[in-house]
């Protein structure tokens, strides 16, 4: 959910209905009676889903399985169709919609039409995009199909640096795909998209993080928000885990070894408000299983409610009850217990 701003704050409490406030009381009651009663209870329906539109991506990152093309589930597109049926179903609960997974959402041609039909359901979108794709006629449809938060990820102000972790990249495409958007709000007199950049801190790029805010100063984007990077392979060190202590998910030791720094406490909200569903349909329980190894159901057997107090759900939210950290996906994760995170 999102950090604090007066302007995208409003408009997401703008989305609220009775049905969803109602809804968002529940789900949130029953995560805290599980905490307290130490048993999987849940009560509602999602407040956020995150929709997968393509595992495809132009990229390489290395610390993503889009950019490393080491999926073991098929890739492909989220087809219209399955899409508007599925939101159809849960819209009237749910009030908070990611438009991503994996992948580079602009890719799927029928994206911008999906958020259009999302936003006429009264929901509040957003997508997180690497920006190459956000020409003057993808950025005036995207202010245009009512996408209320636009997420840019840019990790570096110099094309050297910026590729370090976006390899394969063009910064100058980037800039000017922001530059678009931020064009056509003002051409179409409208305050959404709320724009911001997202730079994932890695040792390459920690030099350049009050550059980056100038650029973003320059360009006239909302906001800058900085990110921790998860990686793999940290317990023996990583090339890009960041020496300000601030930005790094890891604590390294005297050994020169590194630990995760977060104490995984046996709760998750994520468990209890945020699924994901990919292109294809399945639902995993939240966006850190990226390759949907944990999958809790799939849609195109069953619909969302049913699998939602379905079996398997109930024993993957036990199972966080009995041991986060006996779990592959939760081993390395920084945020599932904040409430909001």
């Amino acid at each position: 959910m999102p950090e604090f701003n007066l302007n995208d704050t409003l408009n997401l409490i703008s989305k609220f209905t009775p049905r969803r406030a109602w809804n968002a009381g529940k789900v949130f009651s029953s995560y805290l009676v599980s905490k307290w009663t130490g048993k999987p209870i849940q009560w509602g329906y999602p407040i956020s889903i995150s929709f997968e539109p393509t595992t495809s991506c132009n990229l390489r990152c290395p610390e993503c399985p889009s950019g490393l093309r080491a999926f073991t589930r098929p890739t492909g597109m989220l087809q219209q169709d399955f899409f508007r049926k599925t939101i159809d179903e849960i819209s009237k609960d749910l009030l908070y919609l990611i438009f991503y997974f994996q992948g580079e959402p602009y890719l799927n041609p029928g994206f911008l039409d999906m958020v259009k039909y999302a936003s006429e359901k009264g929901l509040y979108t957003a997508t997180s995009t690497n920006a190459h794709y956000l020409t003057e006629a993808n950025a005036r449809k995207t202010v245009e199909s009512g996408l209320d938060r636009l997420i840019i990820s840019i990790d570096g102000t110099t094309q050297d640096v910026y590729t370090q972790y976006r390899v394969g990249g063009n910064l100058e495409k980037v800039i000017q795909g922001a530059k678009n958007i931020v064009k056509w709000k003002k051409e179409l007199n409208s305050k959404k998209p709320f724009v911001f950049f997202q730079f994932l801190v890695v040792k390459p790029n920690e030099h350049q993080i009050e550059d980056i805010k100038q650029l973003a100063k320059e360009i006239g984007v909302d906001e800058v928000r900085f990110k921790t990077a998860q990686v793999y392979d940290y317990e023996e060190g990583n090339r890009l885990i960041p020496t300000i202590d601030k930005y790094s998910r890891y604590h390294r030791n005297d050994d020169g070894t590194y630990t995760i720094k977060n104490k995984l406490g046996n709760s998750c909200w994520r468990l209890w408000r945020s699924p994901v569903i990919t292109w294809d349909g399945l639902v995993a329980p939240c966006c850190f299983d990226k390759d949907a190894q944990h999958k809790l159901g799939d849609l195109k057997q069953q619909s969302f409610r049913e699998l939602w107090y379905d079996e398997k759900y109930v024993r993957f939210r036990t199972q966080i009850k009995e041991g986060r950290k006996n779990i592959d996906i939760c081993a390395n994760c920084s945020e599932g217990t904040k409430v909001w995170g």
